[in-house]
């Protein structure tokens, strides 16, 4: 290869990082792509790491790189960046160039995930083949990597390291380079079509070699897998001396999806994760299958043990590593279901002829995906905040048990307003995900009760899961494949000795049966044992317990429906009652009125899409569960009137405590759902209370001063005057006490009952003249009196004339009611 006079590494690496600091972005690129060209790998070795840290930063989070998570496509550098970072760029370039040369990297396993991290430190091997062979005991807290494995490794953790956002940096990140790049690697290492493009760079040895080459004649176990002997997992990983070389095709592709995978799913306790290590739970396993010895299918899960309640891992992930594990999950479907359809029949003699390439398509899901997407869904869901953010969580999920979705068919693209039919062949996949389907949908129904679902973000999650469940023939799947795994083991055994009775065992072909339902039996059950553990007590999704579930959420999602209905009809009487004036910006008084117009136009839509969605939630859920029309009709009926009763009027569901009442479940579903609600006022002096924006802050003041004066010069004759029981009493303790109509609603609550009786004081008040609206209407009929002649004096005589009249007539009649 031809180079430039040779220098010193480390010359080489400090002139690059004085040009770093110094020179432009788009010529320190420039740059790099031309020394990746000349330099041969002895000079490249030395500068690997720290290029591969200022390009994806530290893995702590302390250098961010290029910021690849916050570089839009609008920005200057974006197209620079994707091309020196794309699959055949300069960058991977100069990794196939390290490659050949077989150097070794290190990545601290401090910067691993959690349960990684502490099995590793323990002493405990990972049961990814990953990790094997890159471990050096005792600990020195270090792996040791080849040059893509250490690219991928800090391209991964990237995603999951902590970083802030850059100021003035706002944009979808499904749209950030780092989003777009992950959907590139994943394209070209893992394609739909064709095979894996060789590698662009060969020395004069040739392409560069595969580290640890697998043989194809061993299947896919190990990782995701189950091992049946340590013998056996041991020489899986070994290098094979007459191993296929059209094995060595593939090493990108699986390294790729098991650093990513590893990276970004492995996040949940590690107790589970030792559970799932465990050799003695392995060896329980491993006696559960020897008790089904006659069978000859090897399971596709996992192993692993213990229930998944143990303590969970505090590490949450982010909105956006949830978005780029769904795109992991769509890319992964996309990928296995473009296997060949000749190279799909499961006899062994097929599978030895398939390529490399086909017969991970084949295992990519259940063997590398499965287990671990389990755990890390089921932790979002318990640990997410119940807000309208779940919703990444949720299509993640969606996607992942809805395959079908991306079989590159193009009646997948029909439109939405009608289910498909899930197709049959999708059966073998339902049963082998059943807790996908069944325990991931109970957590849900969970969540979703408590959940504002008057929120129209919220009802459209529960419409958009009650959607996929409602596909034809989805429920059936799912309830086929509970009964599978509720058949007992016994009624198992009986039909083995008939179905392997074959004329080479003494039987007769007439004795011979196909063995797709016992197969079907242990692959469920081996499903659930290994993700669940052999002592879990499984609540089936469609059992009486989970029926009475669904209930009570149709109870919640009907109290939803009337809310929003509620919300809709108070929308349009505001909107019908903001008269001419609201054009000039003046507001209700009401303080709690707190929605301009916008608001209350974005809120009635809001409550329309509300109802459109939950309607919808509950006819799916009548179909999934064949819930009685009547039935339901009488839940809506009973609810009704109960509403009808004056529920809405009253308090939330308390109980009474030591300090005071104290909510109790019902009651906060009721606040959640706005059914119900304490009545919440101002306690304090009404003078005093903060200046609300349709007062004049300076007129506010300055009545307060006036009325204080007052109220200090007249107070006893004003107190005189509302003692007297006669017109004038009752005229007086109208303008100069508290509304009549705030001292019955304290009455009617019991939080404030203990003011009913509390001395109410006279004073004048003229904080009302301080309102935008009165001045308005002031001003209004100042004008009007005007263009009748009436000057400033007698106007504001005849307006004081009128408002007594009013009193007067009000007081008359009132007076009379209460005789009647």
């Amino acid at each position: 290869m031809a180079s430039p006079a040779l220098q010193q590494p480390s010359y080489l690496l400090s002139n690059l990082k004085a040009d770093w600091s110094n020179k432009p972005f788009q010529q320190r690129c420039h740059e790099l792509v031309k020394i990746i060209d000349d330099y041969p790998a002895k000079e490249l070795h030395a500068i690997f790491p720290w290029l591969v840290e200022s390009v994806f930063g530290s893995p702590d989070g302390i250098l961010s790189g290029w910021n690849l998570r916050f570089l839009q496509a609008r920005s200057n550098e974006y197209n620079i960046v994707m091309d020196i970072l794309h699959p055949s760029g300069s960058m991977m370039k100069l990794v196939y160039k390290l490659q050949a040369e077989e150097y070794k990297y290190e990545f601290p396993v401090n910067f691993l995930p959690g349960p990684i991290k502490s099995s590793i430190q323990t002493g405990v091997l990972p049961d990814c083949p990953l990790f094997h062979n890159k471990i050096q005991f005792p600990m020195s807290g270090l792996l040791l990597l080849n040059p893509f494995e250490y690219y991928m490794f800090n391209f991964a953790s990237s995603l999951i390291a902590p970083k802030n956002y850059p100021p003035g940096q706002h944009g979808s990140c499904s749209e950030s380079a780092y989003f777009v790049l992950v959907d590139t690697y994943l394209k070209y290492f893992l394609p739909t079509e064709g095979n894996v493009p060789p590698s662009p760079f060969s020395d004069n040895r040739g392409s560069v070699a595969a580290p640890a080459p697998r043989s194809p004649n061993v299947p896919y176990v190990g990782y995701g897998g189950h091992s049946t002997s340590l013998l056996k997992r041991h020489i899986t990983h070994q290098p094979s001396v007459n191993a296929d070389p059209t094995a060595q095709e593939i090493w990108r592709s699986e390294t790729l999806l098991q650093v990513f995978v590893e990276m970004w799913l492995h996040h949940y306790s590690l107790e589970m994760y030792q559970k799932l290590q465990s050799p003695q739970v392995k060896l329980a396993l491993l006696q559960y299958r020897l008790s089904m010895s006659s069978m000859l299918c090897q399971p596709p899960a996992p192993p692993g043990s213990g229930t998944l309640h143990t303590y969970q891992e505090p590490y949450l992930p982010s909105e956006e590593h949830v978005l780029v594990v769904r795109l992991l999950v769509k890319h992964l479907h996309g990928f296995s279901n473009s296997l060949k359809q000749e190279s799909t029949p499961s006899s062994p003699s097929a599978h030895s002829h398939s390529s490399p390439l086909e017969e991970l398509k084949r295992v990519v899901v259940q063997r590398f995906v499965q287990q671990k997407l389990y755990v890390f869904l089921q932790h979002c869901f318990g640990h997410w905040p119940l807000d309208a953010s779940f919703r990444a969580v949720l299509e993640t999920w969606l996607s992942y048990i809805q395959p079908w979705r991306y079989t590159g068919e193009k009646n997948n693209a029909q439109a939405d307003g009608q289910n498909r039919t899930v197709p049959d062949k999708w059966a073998s996949f339902v049963q082998e995900n059943l807790l996908m389907y069944t325990k991931l949908f109970q957590s849900f129904l969970n969540r979703a009760m408590r959940t504002d679902l008057v929120n129209a973000k919220n009802a459209l999650m529960v419409f958009r899961v009650a959607k996929v469940f409602a596909q034809p023939n989805l429920a059936d799947m799912i309830q086929k494949g509970e009964q599978l795994f509720l058949e007992p083991e016994h009624a198992i055994l009986q039909r083995q000795n008939r179905v392997f009775l074959t004329p080479s065992h003494g039987g007769s072909f007439l004795s011979s049966r196909q063995p797709i339902g016992t197969d079907s039996v242990f692959k469920v059950k081996s499903h659930v044992y290994s993700l669940e553990g052999q002592d879990c007590q499984y609540k089936l999704m469609f059992g009486p317990d989970l029926r009475q579930t669904v209930l009570k959420l149709i109870q919640i999602i009907a109290q939803a429906r009337q809310t929003a209905k509620r919300i809709s009809d108070h929308s349009t009487e505001m909107a019908g009652s903001n008269s001419f004036l609201s054009w000039f910006g003046v507001g209700s008084s009401d303080l709690n009125n707190t929605f301009n117009g916008g608001e209350m136009d974005d809120m009635a839509e809001g409550v329309k899409k509300t109802h459109e969605f939950l309607d919808k939630a509950l006819d799916y859920l009548c179909q999934i569960f064949r819930l009685n029309a009547g039935q339901l009709s009488q839940l809506m009926v009973n609810l009704a009137s109960a509403e009808n009763d004056g529920g809405s009027k009253q308090l939330p569901d308390c109980i009474p405590g030591e300090n005071g009442l104290v909510l109790t479940e019902r009651g906060r579903l009721q606040i959640i759902n706005g059914l119900r609600r304490f009545e919440i006022e101002y306690q304090g002096d009404p003078e005093l209370q903060p200046i609300r924006s349709y007062e004049n802050a300076f007129l506010v003041r300055l009545l307060f001063q006036i009325s204080s004066f007052i109220n200090a010069r007249l107070g006893d004759h004003m107190e005189a005057l509302c003692s007297r029981q006669d017109f004038l009493g009752r005229v007086g303790r109208h303008y100069l006490m508290s509304s009549s109509v705030m001292v019955e609603q304290r009455r009617k609550n019991p939080v404030m009952r203990q003011m009913r009786d509390c001395q109410q004081r006279v004073r004048l008040s003229l904080r009302g003249l301080a309102s935008y609206r009165t001045l308005f209407l002031l001003l209004l009929l100042y004008m009007l009196l005007a263009l009748l002649c009436f000057g400033v004096l007698s106007s504001t005589g005849l307006i004081l004339v009128v408002c007594f009249l009013y009193e007067v007539l009000l007081n008359f009649l009132t007076k009379k009611l209460k005789t009647q």
